[in-house]
């Protein structure tokens, strides 16, 4: 079979590698062996042709001028950003000489990867790299800086990673966005919605810290005071069970703890929830009665309030709200917070962590790398990173950056871009992008596994991460065949996976034929925690130090700062991917905090102004925009901007390296700083 890159021109399937839930099927326009337009694949059951604007403009990020074409080493300070050229066996003989010199002289556990998903294809994420590192006896990383205190909480509830089909969602009469920029973040989502909307009458609340883009579209939107989205579900709870809106039924056949749960929450009564959350008592109690008395009525769990340090225990309790009104039983009901248990593959046998011969490897929290590096003894004394750029997207991040300026700390990194953590590195490789790969990508959110085969031969000398592993797997002296496989062979182990029956049928070849699969999912009858059920009181809580019902733990709020800190996601940049681009830069125009008029006012501060955002980690200046789109007492910035030089506008530097009350997640929402009126215009040159 003809591959796509032979193919001069023509128009070729694809997939996006976005860290986004949707994950669309795309069509790529090729003439002259160049890529010249991306779209969407209107024939995809579930993106059905639509994306967003960061898709839709990926040949100027493929193409872009500063992408990297070749290795380099650096020749200035670390931060300064001066490199020359080398070659790419100069660049794997310099890595591995140096990491064998440290195997003799510090130990194996001296070396760190430092890796997320800034492109989602299960081969460039988890697959030879995580060999590498397990044969290499590496330090290990907690990969927890997104979805993970959420991740547990559900599990705690549910068992695994299961939910609604998206593709049913067109049948509910309720959607609730909790905690979820969609417009955003999950296109497809908000399109279904709309659907629904229309074909149905269906209503759409938003229950958010900030009247964002998705919060303008509703019917309803609902602001609530960050890190109080527990006392709000465990409110609906008591009228729910209060004015017997629940299905009694349900309760007794696929659920344990009901009993319990029901005395539990008479403690959360509208007037006490109302003082903790900010919503008035007749908002709580219309909620409650519009999700008790409607039918199909489906909740969006959302990123956000996850990355508070109560973040594990919110998804653990909303996530008990479809079973009181038996919403799972119903056709468009129900709930998301993932999906990825339907789509599970092998990844014992991508990752193989049988090469790891110490058992007891230490596993570094990447959430508390800057702490890391600073601090810990014995000390990483190299890093390695690739599809994550800690620089600017890290917690804390004024103690990363001085991790980074160590000397003695021996940095890779290999990225498109040289990022800002590029910048501090001593060698950095240039990565492919995801349509010059083989690969294969399993969505969070709906039910397909799609294929990527490459379309474009490499960028100038650019290699992927498979390739790259493989090369430094040869120059370490590796000779295990688990670094000979081909991704052909991989995929295909990978989705040899007889212990998930939804996915049983998919195997390579059958993708290559068809580009994407629907697993055939189905509700599980039995869920996998202890009981088989959805687990309202969970003895394993209990047993791992928790409560073992839902219950509300305020915020660590015990800083004197006024202002709860919330740095979330902009519409154009994806993290900090696509943030050093100047046509979606121009989109979002310039970093900004939104205000609530009144503290403006307080602080004599008018829309347009700079201000200084500060705490003991650091200072942003931000432009005020004033208004009423947050409450009293918050303070929203939106986007990871870059770190150039002569601004102050890295938000990260701002939030907290604590670590949330489940899975080691981050708590990036959780901080707090200081407002104030910038009465000299900023002409500083340094940032802190």
């Amino acid at each position: 079979m003809t591959s796509f890159v032979d193919s001069p021109n023509g128009i070729f399937p694809s997939v996006c590698s976005l860290d986004c839930p949707d994950q669309c099927g795309l069509l790529l326009h090729k003439k002259n062996g160049k890529i010249t337009k991306v779209e969407g694949d209107p024939n995809h059951p579930v993106t059905k042709g639509f994306i967003c604007n960061k898709v839709r403009h990926m040949t100027e990020r493929i193409y872009d001028e500063k992408r990297l074409k070749y290795p380099m080493k650096r020749m200035g300070a670390k931060g300064e950003g001066k490199f020359v050229r080398i070659s790419w066996e100069e660049a794997i003989e310099t890595i591995t000489t140096r990491w064998k010199e440290l195997l003799q002289s510090e130990g194996a556990e001296s070396i760190l990867p430092y890796s997320f998903y800034g492109n989602m294809g299960n081969l460039s994420a988890e697959g030879m790299d995580r060999r590498f590192f397990n044969r290499l006896g590496s330090s290990q990383l907690n990969r927890s800086i997104c979805n993970s205190a959420g991740a547990v909480g559900y599990k705690y509830t549910m068992g695994a990673s299961f939910g609604t089909d998206p593709e049913d969602a067109i049948h509910t009469k309720l959607f609730i966005f909790w905690g979820i920029n969609a417009v955003s973040t999950n296109m497809h989502q908000v399109a279904l919605a709309q659907q629904a909307r229309k074909q149905n009458g269906a209503k759409i609340i938003v229950i958010d810290v900030h009247k964002n883009q998705t919060a303008r579209l509703a019917d309803w939107f609902i602001p609530i005071i960050p890190g109080t989205d527990t006392a709000l579900a465990l409110g609906l709870m008591f009228i729910l069970f209060s004015e017997n809106m629940v299905d009694s039924a349900f309760l007794e056949q696929y659920t344990v703890g009901h009993e319990q749960l029901r005395e539990h929450v008479l403690q959360y009564d509208p007037a006490t929830v109302s003082d903790i959350t900010g919503i008035p008592e007749e908002d709580i109690v219309q909620l409650a009665r519009m999700y008790g008395k409607t039918s199909p009525a489906f909740i969006r769990i959302g990123n956000g309030p996850q990355h508070h340090d109560n973040g594990g225990m919110f998804v653990r309790t909303i996530s008990c709200l479809p079973a009181l009104t038996g919403q799972w039983l119903v056709k468009g009901g129900g709930a998301i917070k993932g999906n990825s248990a339907y789509l599970a593959h092998n990844t014992a046998i991508l990752q193989r962590p049988d090469l790891l011969k110490n058992r007891k490897t230490r596993v570094i929290n990447m959430n508390l790398l800057g702490e890391a590096l600073l601090t810990l003894d014995p000390p990483v004394k190299s890093l390695y990173v690739y599809g994550s750029n800690p620089a600017v997207v890290a917690p804390a991040g004024n103690k990363v950056r001085r991790g980074l300026e160590r000397e003695d700390l021996f940095t890779v990194v290999h990225d498109l871009f040289l990022t800002e953590t590029a910048s501090y590195a001593d060698i950095v490789l240039p990565a492919t992008s995801s349509f010059e790969n083989t690969d294969f990508y399993t969505s969070y959110w709906h039910h397909y596994i799609q294929l990527q085969q490459p379309v474009i031969e490499p960028f100038e000398d650019a290699k992927s991460n498979v390739e790259v592993f493989r090369l430094l797997a040869k120059g370490m002296g590796f000779t295990e065949t688990a670094f000979d496989e081909t991704e052909e062979e991989l995929i295909g182990q990978s989705l040899a996976n007889l212990m998930n029956p939804y996915i049983k049928e998919i195997t390579y070849e059958s993708l290559r034929e068809h580009h994407y699969l629907k697993a055939k999912a189905k509700f599980p009858d039995k869920l996998p925690t202890p009981s088989g059920r959805i687990e309202l009181y969970s003895e394993k809580m209990k047993q791992d130090g928790y409560p073992p019902l839902p219950t509300y733990i305020p915020l660590n709020n015990e800083s004197d700062h006024p202002f709860q800190f919330i740095a979330g996601p902009n519409h154009s940049f994806l993290n900090s991917t696509f943030a050093n681009q100047s046509t979606h830069v121009g989109f979002e125009k310039e970093p900004q905090v939104v205000l609530n008029r009144y503290d403006a006012e307080k602080l004599g501060v008018h829309n347009g102004e700079q201000v200084r955002v500060w705490n003991e980690q650091g200072e942003c200046i931000l432009k005020a925009r004033v208004g009423d789109t947050v409450l009293p007492g918050v303070a929203v910035t939106q986007g990871l901007w870059g770190a150039d030089k002569g601004t102050k506008q890295l938000v990260n530097s701002l939030t907290p390296d604590r670590i949330a009350d489940m899975g080691g997640g981050a708590t990036f929402f959780s901080g707090r700083v200081t407002v104030e009126k910038l009465l000299v215009p900023d002409t500083k040159t340094t940032y802190r």
